[in-house]
């Protein structure tokens, strides 16, 4: 298998230290219900609802935060940089020794950081430290997985929890995201890239299937027959095929990368929190509960007093 840039080589042919055994444990499923007293506003035209809290914008690690049912084993680090800010979170994947490989540890963080952003929806723009978005999942802790693991779908419940994050999800990718961390970049609603982003599926060529997401998010995104193809190779498609597939949105420079994605966070900002939560809960509806669910999300937004607020203020700048 030809090399990565910089030397860094493909998730499936690392050579990762024993890993401990996946812990035992499932996380429930997402509310997809927020509560709307628990929707953060944006922007300057934005009105808050009664009760809402305020959101913290320090910056921190998700690890602290303890999760029930999951046992930490002593001397563990962090695998989550989380700089929460009032209307985003930057949440970065930061496991540098193991280039960002997905092990249980990372999972729980992010069953973590999901928790806060269902109670405080904010955006949140996932990336990678190092040049790297995540190599895959870890090999080591992969391996000594069983079946009933599997049909937990530990990584595919964490995936799927980040999929239906109230706000949007961006991810912001450098270098390679494969297996794993390709199933985790497919969660996103938006994808941005750099020149050297790779995207890859490898699991048939170490015996399992991509059963995190890819084999349902990736046909929907590039549709079935590019999906096909990339599942059944294993073949790593680069930043420019990506783009032309639709996969990633944009390209940008490494070092440009983060602005790219915040500037989106900012555009989407000086919408209505609420218009723009219910905008994506119709986006993810099947469609067969087109259009009956629109018309519902929409009856909502039409009694609100920002709908009111937004369309007096647009209506009083056209009399300027």
């Amino acid at each position: 298998m030809a090399e990565a840039p910089h030397g860094r080589p493909p998730a499936e042919e690392l050579d990762p230290p024993a890993g401990r055994a996946a812990d035992a444990w499932t996380h429930p499923a997402p509310n997809s219900d927020v509560p709307r007293e628990a929707d953060p506003t944006f922007g300057p035209r934005a009105t808050r609802e009664a009760g809402d809290a305020p959101v913290p914008g320090a910056t921190r690690e998700a690890h602290p935060t303890p999760v029930p049912g999951v046992t930490r084993h002593a001397g563990d680090a962090p695998r989550l940089r989380v700089d929460a800010r009032d209307d985003r979170v930057v949440a970065t994947l930061d496991r540098p020794d193991r280039r960002n490989a997905i092990d249980q540890t990372m999972i729980d963080e992010l069953h973590t950081l999901c928790a806060e952003l269902e109670r405080h929806p904010r955006t949140l723009i996932l990336t990678g430290a190092g040049g790297i978005f995540a190599s895959g999942a870890d090999i080591a802790q992969l391996r000594e997985r069983t079946a009933d693991d599997a049909r937990r779908g530990i990584n595919a419940t964490a995936f799927d929890r980040i999929r239906h994050l109230p706000m949007p999800v961006i991810a912001a990718v450098d270098g390679f995201a494969l297996g794993g961390g390709a199933e985790l970049a497919y969660a996103a609603d938006i994808r941005l890239g750099t020149p050297r982003a790779r995207f890859g599926n490898p699991e048939p060529g170490l015996g399992i299937i991509a059963a995190a997401g890819a084999a349902w998010r990736l046909p929907e995104i590039v549709g079935h027959a590019r999906a096909s193809e990339l599942l059944l190779t294993t073949r790593v498609i680069d930043a420019d095929e990506a783009l032309a597939w639709g996969l990633l949105s944009s390209v940008h420079e490494p070092d440009a990368l983060l602005d790219a994605a915040h500037r989106i966070v900012d555009r989407i900002a000086q919408n209505s929190a609420r218009a723009t939560i219910l905008t994506k809960r119709v986006l993810l509806a099947p469609r067969a509960a087109h259009p009956e669910v629109d018309g519902e999300m929409q009856a909502e937004l039409f009694d609100s007093a920002d709908k009111r607020a937004r369309m007096t203020a647009f209506l009083e700048r056209k009399k300027r």
